[in-house]
């Protein structure tokens, strides 16, 4: 018995050590473990308490919204399901008496209940919404709840809640009072403009919203064709709903609920689909409301082919642009009799563009953001990508911020040579999908396959003093396929290093070490070299430092010239004067 004892504390004894280890090594993170702890159960249940008390204390009294966030757009979407109840039930009922009035007449005061919550919540919500000021978002509820009261939306809110159908209920069912909860509208269509710019298939969401809106203005023409079946009297004539109309009610067909809105539905779409086989008007309000119906039916037929056909040109307008610079290359190479091979490689270059969606170029797309959303983008698209260049893995966040706005992507067909030996190189490579090939100059021995991620050429744009290549490519590299690489220009790179002088130097010191692993580096060559655009500038600068010399030197000269000139003058006034003088003093001494 005691040695079961002993051995019981013992085996705490190292479950606490472990999980005081467990404990500091989460810490380390800044990570809390409750590992070997147990809290007391009322504790858990007074600090969940307090946190409810707080979270409720902060929704009463700090809680705003703002247009932007998620949680307005799924607000919007509930409201909008509300609003859709009302635009189809409420005209229904209003028609068909026997669907409020039958055997389940107490869900719909329990929706009718609910919806109206729904809009009280939005009434709430709308005076917690935050709007914007000067740019900045005002989240004094104070100043947001005034700005609410004063709008003039919340006179239609108020009317759009207002519950007289549930106070007139007890006596009599008037459903059709509550077709001011349609005043909502603006919510709906907010919703609408929300939902078409955050999806990702905006012309699949627009052919849904035709369909929907053509339904419900058949839906509530067919409700309004009944009423005035209804109104002229049922089977009196063969216009209206009823026997003597046997499209309508054909003999052995039963009368039922069903029965009148599917006719009525149907009757509707045939009228506004201006197909028009329907019994024709008798009376002079049923060709006043058929003739209606069918100039109504006109604008939607319209309405339906523009939207329909703007949404199929919106659709194909990438293939028509793509389709047009493919029939003006096939033209051009047709002209300049280019071979049937050629032809037809190019041709298949084309089809895997289209087919792989590589249709616009990055800088294209991204032309209509401002420069910040460009680099934030093409920083998390490309960012670690440049990463994996070995060069590049030091470098600092900016300059690589930088340098991904400069990445260019270049597809290459199977064969093509991406670079050859002796080439001058200028531009980096990093393999973005495919496979390339370095070959031998004869073209059938391969050194080494490159796949995707795979960097090539990256010295040959550094100018590195002493390298026993130059920049000249020092293998040829093929395609084996279709090859997608992004491409760094040599002028890019270096007018980015411009303003990063400690980056280049990093970035030379790294080349330099490279080439000297491979014994590719002159050792008694300078560390730097000025490359031709360096010397290029520097001229420039110089040659503007002397233009300006030049031009202070003539200044002087030409200053300098004038006052000569004036002091000549000056002199030559004074000696005629002098001249003069002598020669009328000579004259009166003569006399």
């Amino acid at each position: 018995m005691a040695s079961r004892i002993k051995e019981f504390f013992k085996r705490n004894k190292v479950g606490s050590a472990n999980n005081e280890e467990v404990e500091n090594y989460l810490a380390k993170f800044g990570l809390n473990s409750n590992v070997g702890k147990q809290q007391p159960k009322s504790s858990n249940a007074n600090a969940q308490g307090l946190a409810a008390r707080s979270r409720l204390k902060y929704f009463i009294k700090e809680w705003v919204m703002s247009t932007n966030e998620d949680q307005y757009y799924y607000w919007l979407s509930i409201i909008s399901c509300a609003f859709t109840y009302n635009l189809l039930c409420v005209i229904a009922r209003s028609v068909f008496f026997e669907l409020d009035n039958g055997r389940f007449w107490y869900l719909w005061i329990f929706f009718d209940l609910f919806v109206d919550i729904i809009y009280l919540c939005d009434m709430f919500v709308q005076s917690r919404t935050g709007f914007l000021e000067q740019g900045l978002l005002v989240r004094d509820i104070k100043r947001i709840r005034k700005s609410y009261l004063k709008s003039r939306q919340i006179r239609i809110d108020i009317i759009s809640v207002l519950p007289f159908d549930l106070l007139v209920r007890p006596i009599r069912s008037c459903p059709y009072i509550r077709f001011t909860r349609l005043a909502r509208y603006s919510r709906f269509a907010d919703f609408i403009g929300r939902t078409e710019t955050r999806t990702t298939f905006p012309n699949a969401f627009r052919v849904c919203c035709v369909v929907f809106y053509i339904v419900v203005i058949i839906h509530w023409n067919g409700c309004i064709y009944f009423c005035i079946s209804e109104w002229i009297g049922l089977n009196s004539d063969s216009w209206v709903y009823g026997s003597k109309n046997i499209q309508s009610l054909p003999e052995g067909i039963e009368d039922t609920l069903g029965r009148r809105y599917v006719y009525s539905f149907y009757w509707s779409t045939l009228i506004l689909t201006t197909i028009g086989e329907v019994p024709p008007p008798y009376t002079d309000l049923e060709y006043v409301f058929v003739t209606v119906d069918l100039m109504v039916g006109v604008l939607i037929f319209a309405t339906i082919v523009g939207n329909v056909g703007s949404m199929i040109s919106n659709t194909n307008a990438a293939r028509t642009e793509f389709q047009a610079k493919m029939d003006g290359i096939k033209q051009y190479m047709a002209l300049r009799k280019v071979n049937k091979q050629l032809e037809t490689r190019v041709i298949k270059w084309f089809d895997y563009l289209w087919a792989n969606k590589q249709t616009l170029s990055d800088q294209k797309v991204l032309k209509v953001l401002p420069d910040k959303l460009q680099a934030e983008i093409a920083a998390q698209v490309h960012f670690e990508t440049l990463r994996k260049v070995r060069i590049f893995q030091d470098c600092e966040t900016g300059l690589l911020s930088e340098l991904v706005l400069k990445l260019q992507q270049q597809v290459f067909s199977p064969g093509d040579y991406i670079c050859r030996k002796g080439d001058i190189g200028r531009e980096m490579y990093i393999v973005k999908q495919g496979k390339l090939e370095v070959v031998a100059d004869d073209g059938v021995k391969v050194f080494v396959t490159l796949q995707e991620g795979a960097v090539f050429g990256e010295l040959s744009i550094l100018n590195i003093a002493g390298s026993k290549n130059g920049n000249r490519r020092t293998a040829n590299v093929r395609s084996v396929g279709y090859t997608d690489l992004f491409v760094l220009n040599k002028n890019d790179l270096w007018n980015a290093l411009k303003e990063y002088p400690d980056a280049r130097k990093l970035l030379i010191a790294k080349g330099r070490e490279i080439l000297r692993k491979d014994n590719l580096l002159d050792e008694n060559a300078p560390e730097e070299q000025i490359s031709p655009e360096e010397m290029t500038e520097v001229l420039f600068s110089k040659l503007k430092t002397v233009q300006l010399r030049l031009a202070r030197i003539t200044s002087e000269h030409t200053s300098a010239k004038m006052k000569l000139i004036k002091r000549i003058e000056t002199l030559e006034a004074q000696l005629k004067q002098a001249q003069q003088h002598e020669t009328n003093s000579s004259l009166q001494f003569s006399m």
